[in-house]
């Protein structure tokens, strides 16, 4: 088995998307359906009609998100006879796709991560107040450089490494002023490029913490059972079933660093040579090829994606 299946994260949204699906194959548009009637509105709407600056919100965002991943997953199941259990070494994913894994891997309802992915927005955006915190790309350092820069320019107040995407990729999250010194001092550590990024709040740090007691209470309150097949957390990089786990991983990755570039590299080291982007976007098929030599990243989020992903998967098993 090499194959894993991986969900894109906040950044992959786009007005339209998953509707030609939906129009397409009744089990995509099942789950539109079942997102809705779960949050009591008409996400699906949203999704495709737009407009966009009401989809950028982080609370409808990470919802949106996960309905266009399970939609995908579904009609996989129903027009491809994918097999989770059967087809897949691993499930991942980046930041809120880590959700979308655990739904598609059977460890979540779709109606219980839609309420959750609603509560993690909301609670993301009002932990910290509009323009305390901030977001930077730094590329082309590594890791271990960027995790200094965030030290050095923290002087007090908060700057972390957020998301380690690979690549010579990672962003650090903080106090805006923190953030603002980080951006200068990679500069200076040799980065090709470091930038503020357009968010609406500083994800992935402890700034989050509040968010993260709200998602502590929120997920006591659902039933998580064990996944078809191996989850890959975002804050371990390595493979977890255990629902208490699940549970527990899942709040610290509030305030916790996407290690997605060891995560990658971890399913890698373990076999997987195909990487099935499962949903909206191709920015994870494109980190695949630059961490991990000679794997191939597969984006699915189409009708017409699907016979691909079919292949794919047959060259796989």
């Amino acid at each position: 088995m090499t194959a894993a299946f991986t969900f894109p994260g906040q950044g992959s949204q786009s007005v339209g998307m998953g509707k030609a699906l939906a129009d397409e194959f009744p089990a995509a548009k099942a789950v539109f359906d079942e997102v809705d009637a779960a949050l009591g509105e008409k996400l699906s709407a949203t999704i495709w009609d737009g407009p966009a600056e009401t989809l950028q919100l982080t609370e409808k965002t990470q919802p949106a998100l996960m309905a266009v991943s399970l939609a995908v997953m579904r009609v996989l199941e129903t027009e491809a006879g994918v097999n989770l259990g059967r087809d897949a070494a691993f499930v991942a994913g980046h930041s809120l796709g880590e959700y979308s894994a655990l739904a598609a891997a059977g460890s979540l309802s779709i109606s219980d991560t839609a309420r959750l992915l609603r509560i993690r927005g909301q609670a993301m955006q009002k932990a910290t107040p509009v323009g305390v915190g901030a977001m930077a790309a730094l590329l082309g350092l590594d890791y271990e450089t960027a995790v200094a820069v965030a030290e050095e320019a923290a002087q007090g107040q908060v700057c972390q490494a957020a998301n380690d995407n690979g690549g010579g990729q990672v962003v650090v999250s903080g106090d805006k002023a923190a953030v603002e010194r980080a951006v200068e001092i990679a500069k200076a550590k040799g980065a090709k490029r470091a930038m503020l990024l357009q968010v609406s709040a500083p994800f992935h740090c402890r700034l989050m913490q509040p968010a993260a007691d709200a998602m502590a209470q929120a997920l006591d309150g659902v039933s998580i059972g064990k996944p078809v097949v191996p989850v890959v957390s975002n804050v371990l990089a390595a493979p977890i079933t255990d629902p208490a786990e699940i549970r527990k991983r899942l709040v610290e990755q509030v305030t916790g660093t996407v290690r997605w570039r060891e995560s990658v590299a971890y399913m890698a080291g373990h076999g997987v040579t195909r990487f099935l982007e499962i949903g909206s976007g191709k920015v994870l098929s494109g980190l695949v090829k630059r961490i991990a030599d000679g794997a191939v990243g597969i984006s699915i989020g189409t009708p017409a994606d699907i016979a691909a992903a079919r292949d794919a998967l047959a060259a796989a098993n």
